[in-house]
């Protein structure tokens, strides 16, 4: 490493950690559920907020049902080509957990609602802008994308991330690292579903039989649909969530499903749709209906040659700063996969370390902070390596 712009730009990543968890408290302490356009939005303010304090450019992307998209940007927007780092302020987690749940750091990791998923990694992406603004040596413009509504699909900033990533050299989605400390570098796609079926309504005790029962016919289609499961190919079917019917004493004249499809490669998900589709049209209780809708869509993440090699300058990058990095594959989904899906080259979990995402026991490895910001910006830095 020269000691150019990038050993001050390590230097300075180093000097920050404090500043990089004051932040990350602020962001924590701020509830943000998908659906809360209020709380996604004020997370943003307070992105938007260091932004300024750095003296960085950004604009929104407005909407008016889920939170907007804060779009950051360091260098000529004239370029024709830019590199993205990308992340997502909303969780999973309801009105209030922020509250019952405060941030705080014991032995070594920090907890709170959405501390690894993934506002840890904001937080290294503003301050790897910021590095950048203060120090230059960027080989292209940077974008900055802080999205709004990943948690269920991205239905509204996946166009927004497809437009950037069509037009970026290099992909970097912070999501967590690993709790081994590996990047990802492959991701299961995903479709979410809703199965809802129509029947007949008959009071159970004296006219049974001019009843039709939606529930039957649900319960029928769950097992055939959770027989579709093939884990040796990496297929996963789960009907997470169902309910139905009108009363105990009443032959159900409705019933519903939530469906979750997992898979690896794209032609996967063709067949598998097919087999889904014929699961719901098919009656086993005479007089039925059903109807799937999908709700939610996620690509997959599959590494071409390409994103294997930025996969390997990452490594070789980190490794100047101490860390020995591998990559994982992972069937969780994430916006990675619809920058890949119009070409992008793109790594993922290239954010701090942590785990048990989505649960009260989700937690950070405060050590990672700096290190995985350093070796975010080395890997920037020297991306005409590549």
């Amino acid at each position: 490493m020269t000691k150019t712009n990038g050993q001050a730009i390590v230097d300075w990543l180093a000097s920050q950690r404090p500043a990089m968890l004051a932040l990350l408290e602020e962001l924590v302490n701020t509830d943000s559920g998908s659906y809360d356009k209020l709380g996604v939005d004020a997370v943003g303010e307070r992105i938007r907020a260091f932004l300024d304090r750095q003296g960085i450019a950004h604009d929104t992307v407005a909407n008016e049902r889920m939170g907007d998209v804060v779009r950051a940007t360091v260098g000529s927007e004239a370029a024709n080509t830019s590199i993205l780092l990308m992340g997502h302020r909303d969780t999973v987690f309801p009105k209030g957990e922020a509250q019952r749940r405060r941030f705080r750091i014991e032995d070594g990791r920090a907890y709170g609602p959405g501390v690894a998923d993934m506002k840890a990694g904001l937080v290294m992406n503003a301050f790897v802008l910021a590095a950048f603004a203060k120090f230059g040596g960027a080989p292209a413009p940077l974008v900055g994308l802080f999205t709004s509504d990943e948690e269920i699909g991205s239905p509204t900033s996946r166009p927004v991330i497809e437009a950037e990533a069509r037009r970026a050299r290099a992909v970097f989605n912070s999501e967590p690292g690993r709790p081994s400390g590996a990047v990802v570098t492959g991701r299961k796609g995903g479709v979410f579903m809703k199965c809802a079926v129509t029947g007949k309504a008959a009071h159970s005790g004296g006219n049974f039989e001019q009843g039709i029962s939606a529930i039957e016919e649900l319960a029928r289609k769950v097992i055939a649909l959770h027989a579709l499961t093939d884990i040796p190919n990496g297929i996963t079917l789960n009907v997470g969530l169902i309910s139905g019917g009108q009363t105990v004493n009443t032959v159900a004249p409705s019933a519903e499903c939530q469906i979750d499809l997992r898979y690896v490669a794209p032609a996967d998900r063709a067949a598998a749709m097919e087999k889904i589709d014929r699961i719901v049209a098919t009656s086993h209780v005479p007089g039925t209906g059903a109807k799937l809708e999908i709700v939610g869509e996620f690509l997959p993440l599959v590494q071409s040659s390409e994103s294997k090699r930025l996969f390997q300058h990452y490594v070789a990058c980190a490794k100047d700063v101490g860390l020995n990095v591998t990559g994982e594959f992972t069937g969780g989904c994430a916006d990675s996969g619809f920058a890949a899906g119009v070409g992008a080259t793109t790594l993922c979990g290239t954010g701090p370390v942590g785990g048990k995402a989505h649960t009260p026991e989700e937690y950070l490895d405060v050590d990672s902070m700096v290190p995985r910001a350093q070796s975010l910006a080395l890997a920037v830095m020297r991306l005409e390596q590549v």
